[in-house]
């Protein structure tokens, strides 16, 4: 679940960077396009106020035509020398030119841009003959090689009597653009991977009750009904699942300690009436002849009735039992285990060895693991027929020490191999073949109160293959990693 959320919450607060950061590029870029044409707007006002006196105005009275030419010729030096040096200070052409589009004065000398035209400087110099400034340029990004021009009417008694006009280089706002970008892109890095933190840190916060809780429905679902959950940290939400999930799990295990109680009971009282039972049928059976058919079923419905109550009374044994968990040589016992059906295997014509390491150890209950070995090994001999083989393997594994028995009986079918274990159940095509269909039962009730499974496979070429497994670690080391796989 974490491997699904985390790039949800990853993807969403990537999405709302991207949707601030994009804005504020376009802002920044904005801002520092208006600050350069804001710019240019000051400079041109400037030079509009010295060009005024320069352009030729009403004539002038008798007398003062040679003091005004002189004024003029002076005006008109200092306009190009501002604009001279405006030009080697900045690398910004300037020019001033009269409404017919003759030049004034410009900087660098012989720079004419095309006015009149249908280019930005041509519709510059149009608007500012109209009496306003030029309209502000179209954006400039990184990625172009643009320069921005500037118009501004050069007014004198209310009439529009010349223009100025500036034509920027924009690498340099370019340049800044592009540095501001460039924090950006770090500022939004940065908060990613802030991100990145408080999303790991937010899923682990609210996935770890959840962990906690599929731990425990896990040990639940394999016999250790004391699993709970302290329900410490999460979300509200999660804490009154973990409290419910708790509510439920005790209630479930006082009803399965009532069935275990009842069983556990009832198959102690009718030991006695059917021990009873079985006696009186002995003393009939004294009174009829010698292999009465009647009286030998009664007495062997009688025996197989007190097998049922012995094992249900095992069962509910098993399933109220704590495991007594010690570091057992696993191979040890299955061969020692083997060597106790030996004589039973021989008597069936059965070929009954023990295949395995020679010592292999894991924890284990060695009362349980041995009931559990003498139930498969005793189906194993049970099933297979004479002539046959039934192999016992025990082998080590990275995390388990995995006991195989191994017959070469009739097997089971796909359908067979998934009922097989539950309780009462026998195959169809073996109901001919003593037994109560609970000792697999007890058996797998046994290993799972220790941590232990039991698993049933088709043999090759024919038979089954039961493999029990149980770990190699102590429970604190499992309990520490399992602690460490939460976190």
């Amino acid at each position: 679940m974490r491997t699904r959320l985390l790039p949800l919450l990853i993807v969403l607060m990537a999405g709302v960077l991207l949707a601030l950061g994009f804005p504020l590029a376009g802002s920044l870029a904005g801002r520092e396009q208006q600050r350069v044409i804001v710019d240019r707007i000051d400079d041109t006002a400037r030079f509009a106020a010295l060009a005024q006196y320069v352009t030729p105005g009403p004539a002038a009275p008798a007398g003062q035509s040679g003091q005004s030419a002189d004024q003029e010729d002076e005006r008109l030096t200092t306009l190009r020398s501002e604009l001279r040096r405006y030009w080697d200070l900045y690398g910004i052409r300037v020019g001033v030119y009269y409404r017919s589009g003759r030049p004034m004065a410009h900087a660098p000398d012989g720079w004419n841009p095309p006015l009149g035209g249908e280019g930005e400087a041509g519709r510059a110099f149009d608007e500012a003959l109209a009496g306003r400034r030029s309209h502000d340029p179209g954006q400039v990004w990184p990625w172009q090689r643009g320069r921005l021009t500037v118009a501004s009417p050069v007014v004198r008694d209310g009439d529009v009597v010349g223009v100025v006009v500036t034509d920027s280089p924009t690498g340099p706002m370019r340049s800044r653009i592009l540095h501001g970008w460039l924090l950006i892109a770090a500022g939004e890095a940065a908060a990613m991977l802030l991100a990145v933190a408080a999303a790991v840190r937010l899923t682990g916060w609210v996935l770890r009750p959840v962990r906690v809780l599929d731990t425990a429905t896990h040990g639940i679902a394999t016999g250790r009904m004391n699993s709970r959950v302290a329900a410490a940290s999460g979300p509200p939400e999660l804490r009154h699942l973990v409290r419910s999930f708790n509510e439920m799990a005790d209630n479930v295990e006082h009803a399965l300690e009532q069935q275990r109680a009842f069983v556990a009971d009832a198959s102690h009282q009718l030991r006695n009436p059917l021990s009873a039972l079985l006696l009186r049928i002995e003393l009939l059976a004294l009174d009829l002849p010698e292999g009465h058919q009647e009286i030998a079923s009664v007495r062997a419905e009688g025996k197989r009735l007190a097998r049922v109550l012995d094992d249900l009374l095992s069962l509910a044994t098993a399933e109220r039992a704590t495991a007594d968990l010690r570091l057992t040589d696993v191979a040890e016992l299955a061969a020692d285990r083997v060597a106790a059906w030996a004589p039973v295997a021989e008597r069936e014509g059965v070929d009954l060895v023990y295949e395995g390491a020679a010592a292999v150890t894991g924890w284990a209950d060695p009362v349980a693991l041995s009931s559990a070995l003498d139930a498969v090994v005793d189906n194993a001999v049970k099933f297979t027929p004479a002539g046959a083989r039934v192999r016992v393997t025990a082998e080590p594994g990275a995390d388990t020490v995995a006991v195989t028995v191994a017959d070469s009986g009739p097997g089971l079918t796909s359908e067979e191999l998934a009922r097989i274990g539950d309780r009462f159940w026998r195959s169809g095509r073996h109901q001919n073949v003593s037994g109560s269909g609970l000792g697999l039962s007890i058996s797998r009730t046994l290993l799972a109160a220790g941590g232990g499974t039991i698993a049933y496979a088709p043999n090759e070429p024919s038979g089954l293959r039961v493999t029990i497994s149980v770990p190699r670690r102590s429970p604190a080391d499992r309990a520490a990693g399992h602690g460490l796989a939460d976190r």
